[in-house]
């Protein structure tokens, strides 16, 4: 795995935050554009093909990052802020809505973490990040957000986003939770995903929960969220089109299936 640079960071704010990160001379941070807040003079910035850790294995894997993005509906590109100065400077990012930024040391997680595809802020530089795919058919068919997700690999620290209110848990071998597929941030690759149908016919179609939950069977650590954007940018709509779109099948039957249906 990549070597990634040692990073110091602070976290500020309560539900709108950011990360403020400090870095010694030379050493760099790699970020999804537009994520950036503010930074220092003595820091540049460099947009590179992929996900910022390919570079050195020519174009042929810096075309073999970008595309991987590519297929998780990312830009092709991300922003490198690394500090050419002599002394310390910092920069910041700031969360895409109202939430929590939660610091992984990959180092500690085994060197490897799954999140959603839309969770990843920013990381030290030499973060390797590619896709996930869920393997079982069940998953691809049905699991809406979570089908396919995104793999961050290194020793170092990564950031990554959760909407509303964060819960983090870690599940015994055999220990099973059912959560909604948008509520889910991250997880341990030792974390089992598969998807259940909820409940009987009548409570699938009339419940507002959707027609399939996502079940997490550790061992393993898993991070959920309380406010998927998907959910909020839903409440948003409605509330804009002058009336709330009912969580059934009076509503748009593809909500069923993902099940932000709140």
């Amino acid at each position: 795995m990549a070597l990634m640079h040692e990073i110091d960071y602070r976290i500020s704010g309560d539900d709108l935050q950011y990360v403020d990160i400090e870095l010694d001379p030379s050493e760099a941070v790699v970020a999804e554009a537009g994520a950036m807040m503010y930074m220092d003079d003595g820091i540049a910035l460099e947009t590179v093909f992929g996900d910022g850790s390919s570079q050195n294995r020519g174009f042929v894997g810096a075309l073999m990052g970008a595309g991987k993005r590519l297929l998780v509906g990312e830009s092709l590109f991300m922003t490198v802020f690394q500090n050419q100065s002599s002394v310390r400077r910092r920069v910041g990012f700031a969360a895409p809505f109202p939430g929590k930024i939660v610091p992984v040391h990959l180092r500690d997680l085994g060197g490897e973490l799954i999140t959603q595809k839309d969770a990843f802020l920013c990381a030290a530089k030499g973060v390797s990040i590619s896709i996930a795919f869920q393997k079982r058919l069940g998953v691809g068919l049905f699991g809406g957000e979570g089908f396919i997700m995104e793999r961050l690999s290194g020793d170092g620290y990564a950031f990554v986003h959760a909407g509303g209110t964060l819960m983090e848990r870690d599940l015994g071998p055999g220990e099973t939770i059912r959560v909604d597929t948008g509520c889910i941030v991250a997880l341990q690759p030792t974390v089992d995903y598969d998807i259940q149908l909820a409940g009987g016919i009548k409570t699938a179609l009339f419940g507002g929960e959707g027609l399939f939950f996502a079940t997490l069977r550790g061992p393993g650590r898993i991070w959920l969220q309380s406010l998927p954007f998907s959910r909020m940018a839903g409440r948003i709509v409605a509330a804009a089109k002058g009336g709330r779109e009912e969580g059934s099948v009076l509503g748009k039957f593809g909500r069923l299936i993902d099940g932000d249906n709140d």
